[in-house]
């Protein structure tokens, strides 16, 4: 299953098996885009990081929500990809606590999880998710939702 992420893992996936960004696709982001990914899968972690490496933006990682809290107000991303069940804080609690901060409120936030796509799509923006994706879900259609946020709260 090539370019797909599943709750469980792609067995180790190697970047041979991942969608890469085309370079011929446009482009929001630009070299200074900074994006923090948080699951506490940490095979799903590697993979989505790499492949969002692919843009040109700095990827800064965590392993639990505390740890995405901490980094998100000291990195300011442009962007944060949470995943929802982690341990300690969930990512529905880390994407209230940025939407609660000033400092980060130009700050996109995607949600991931593999809780259903009915109480995916009513909860997220309940917590102030600019978008969503469940799991299992294809690399690339990480990269639209991607482009799509960026585009949306890119500063006009």
């Amino acid at each position: 299953m090539k370019g797909s992420i599943d709750n469980a893992t792609q067995q180790n996936e190697d970047a041979a098996g991942t969608a890469e960004f085309r370079s011929d696709e446009t482009m929001t982001t630009e070299s200074t885009t900074k994006i923090l990914v948080a699951d506490d899968d940490l095979e799903i972690l590697a993979l989505v990081s790499r492949h969002l490496s692919a843009l040109p933006a700095e990827v800064v990682e965590a392993s639990d929500g505390e740890e995405a809290l901490r980094l998100a107000k000291r990195e300011k991303p442009n962007l944060v990809v949470l995943d929802v069940m982690m341990p300690g804080m969930s990512g529905w609690e880390v994407c209230r606590a940025i939407r609660e901060d000033e400092s980060l409120g130009g700050t996109g936030v995607i949600m991931l999880t593999g809780i259903g796509e009915r109480l995916n799509e009513m909860t997220s923006p309940l917590y102030g998710a600019d978008g969503f994706l469940d799991k299992p879900f294809e690399l690339e259609d990480l990269a639209d939702k991607v482009r799509e946020v960026l585009a949306e709260r890119e500063p006009t």
